[in-house]
């Protein structure tokens, strides 16, 4: 496929996945679909559509996205210091820079025990949907997802809960394949929030010349 058919599909699904909420996955197949191309069509690589989704968020939501994630990392914040036990540790948009109200917010913890989380949530009062999903390394985790009120936004965002043996741990936060810090940890967290830009700092914790 050539660079410009990349390009376009790396941008449609850009769209897709700030403005209606959609995963990676999901989206470049909505992609593939209204460009109409062939299903086997090879898919636009993970640097390309990061960039597609932050030119998007730099021209359709320059004015709104900021204040969104800010509140979206405070919310993170709340639960990953309610949940310490498990090393919480947060991923996807949320951690990377590029969420909007729409997007949930992913939390990797670690436990020897497998339904201590589901215990902690249960002796809360909360409520929960759990499902199996592939996680780090391929491995299959148990994930509890909620719908968690964010103050910042006035409304209730979704929270999912990966629960992920601590041996599992080690490898939690090696490079991925932007050569990015995958997953930060509460306190990479609160210092994000604490620049004046919610999202300054962002490069240099996802900087990893040592792969930490």
């Amino acid at each position: 496929m050539d660079d410009d058919t990349q390009r376009e599909l790396a941008a449609v699904a850009a769209g897709l996945m700030v403005d209606e909420g959609l995963e990676a996955r999901r989206a470049l197949q909505r992609a593939l679909e209204q460009l109409r191309l062939p299903s086997r069509t090879p898919l636009p690589g993970p640097a390309l559509i990061d960039a597609a989704v932050r030119e998007h968020l730099a021209i359709f939501h320059a004015e709104t996205q900021p204040g969104e994630l800010r509140a979206l990392r405070e919310t993170a914040l709340a639960w990953m210091e309610r949940l310490a036990e498990f090393a919480p540790l947060l991923g996807g948009a949320v951690w990377h820079g590029t969420a909007t109200r729409l997007s949930d917010i992913h939390l990797q913890l670690f436990a020897d025990d497998p339904k201590a989380v589901e215990i902690a949530l249960i002796n809360a009062g909360l409520d929960y949907d759990a499902q199996t999903a592939r996680g780090m390394r391929g491995r299959e985790a148990e994930v509890l997802s909620l719908a968690v009120p964010c103050d910042g936004l006035g409304e209730t965002v979704g929270l999912h809960l990966w629960v992920n043996d601590t041996q599992a741990g080690r490898g939690a936060r090696l490079p991925d394949d932007l050569g990015r810090v995958p997953r930060g940890t509460a306190a990479e967290v609160r210092t994000l929030l604490a620049a004046p830009d919610s999202d300054a700092g962002y490069e240099e914790h996802n900087r990893c010349n040592d792969g930490q």
